[in-house]
């Protein structure tokens, strides 16, 4: 039996002078990886905890954690910590199973954000909590509010129950985190749709928060876990659609205009969704320019399963953008630092214009490599993977990543690409040599995980 540590990451919380230290690692024994978090602390009262989380290791295992003390400060850098709110006697958070071969595309750093309370909208003073409150005051008490749900969702409430046709391209593990064949980190708050419909006393109205994971870009505006907003209204039996659609365009303007403003100038774009019929899109006028704030529609009743031909209205919006607007964030990694230089510009439900502190240096990196043609069906190249690892590798230092060359060997057909990496700290200045070995890391993994020759 053989373990190994990977991935630490250091969260910090200041609470009645004790500090207190949540760590999460990743544990593999033999063909099984499971990523665990637990508390320590200056105080006695943390030993329980700590024993409890602990206990679910072998004794090696149990060696290994000792290490962190050594090892998870240089670790830490890498991803900004969080501040918990939690006592340093509560329960540790479950651990996600990433022991599947086959299915698992999850990685530990995505896992270990995963499983991490309060989330980003539950703490005060943050951008995304005042964006969560002041929907919340908007739509007042005749909504249910729901924000604690756990991310990890069946494939079919996260597909199936929305219409999502089975080839559509956001079932991809291109796209979608999986943990097993059949359950995923949600993509969407709409995969809790049904659930709260049916099984959680039959809600009628209900505003539900949550975080979404998808594989996505390294840039300023996309980031593999963000917050979205889900939004239901079940109406009597015997309103139609047409309706049914009116109040939903009435409520969502009168939303815009409570966020951005009276002036705020709206407008409705046809769309599709394979689980409103109508669907349609809310941009608003902003700087100059139309820009999507949500997406929303008419509940397809195969959907709902509501009786007497009742009819409903769903939206979805994500709390990043509409923050980034409000507060003129301009990176969306800004959401995840623990600098006080961000977070001592904001109060509680308010909203304040962000004043960038500091603007230091990027550092640039390019890696390429040729793209193996191997007969492995279950060892195909990804980009997503490459993005993955990076992150992995490098955390919140890594600003944005581009494909800057493609090229097609004309004789034997195979392809390089090359990838620049901008590395950037929002921070502290980094340093040429620090960011030299994480490139070297990166490089490792790359060649030792991915079907490719480096260049």
């Amino acid at each position: 039996m053989t373990s190994s540590l990977t991935k630490l990451s250091l969260l910090r919380r200041q609470a009645a002078g004790i500090t207190t230290f949540r760590s999460c690692s990743t544990i593999t024994t033999g063909d099984h990886k499971h990523v665990y978090c637990w508390s320590s602390s200056s105080s006695s009262s943390s030993t329980t905890t700590t024993t409890t989380s602990i206990a679910r290791m072998s004794t090696s295992n149990r060696a290994m954690s000792r290490m962190l003390a050594a090892t998870t400060t240089h670790h830490c850098k890498r991803f900004s910590s969080l501040k918990f709110s939690s006592s340093s006697s509560s329960p540790p958070p479950p651990a996600l199973d990433l022991s599947d071969p086959v299915h698992c595309n999850t990685p530990p750093h995505i896992a270990e954000r995963a499983v991490m309370t309060p989330k980003l909208y539950q703490r005060p003073s943050h951008p995304l909590h005042t964006i969560q409150q002041q929907i919340h005051d908007y739509f007042g008490p005749d909504f249910a509010k729901v924000d604690s749900l756990s991310p990890v969702v069946s494939t079919y409430a996260n597909f199936d129950s929305l219409l999502i046709p089975s080839d559509h391209v956001s079932r991809s593990k291109s796209d979608t985190y999986y943990l097993t064949s059949d359950t995923c980190l949600r993509t969407h708050t709409s995969a809790h749709q049904v659930e709260l419909l049916h099984q959680q006393h039959g809600l009628t109205q209900f505003l539900c928060t949550g975080d979404v994971y998808r594989r996505d870009d390294i840039d300023k505006s996309h980031y593999p876990i963000f917050h979205q907003m889900e939004g239901v209204k079940v109406f009597e039996s015997g309103v139609d659609s047409h309706a049914v659609l009116q109040d939903l365009q009435q409520t969502l303007e009168g939303l815009a205009k409570h966020l951005f403003g009276n002036d705020i100038e709206c407008r409705w774009v046809d769309e599709y969704f394979p689980f409103t019929h109508p669907s349609v899109e809310l941009e608003i006028l902003y700087r100059g320019e139309w820009m999507e704030v949500l997406g929303c529609g008419v509940m397809r009743p195969e959907i709902h399963g509501l009786a007497d031909d009742r009819q409903a209205w769903a939206f979805g919006l994500g709390l990043e953008r509409l923050a980034m607007i409000l507060f003129d964030i301009p990176d969306i990694r800004l959401f995840w630092t623990e600098d006080e230089r961000f977070w001592n510009q904001f109060e509680p439900n308010k909203v304040t214009t962000f004043q960038p502190y500091s603007k230091y240096p990027p550092c640039y990196k390019d890696v390429s490599f040729w793209i193996r043609d191997d007969d492995d069906a279950e060892n195909v190249y990804d980009s997503q993977d490459v993005l993955d690892l990076t992150r992995q590798v490098a955390g919140d230092m890594v600003e944005a990543v581009e494909v800057i060359d493609d090229f097609t060997h004309p004789k034997t057909k195979l392809q390089s690409l090359c990838f620049r990496i901008t590395y950037r700290s929002m921070d502290r200045s980094l340093t040429n040599a620090e960011i030299d070995v994480l490139q070297e890391e990166l490089r490792s993994k790359l060649q030792s995980e991915l079907p490719i020759e480096l260049r």
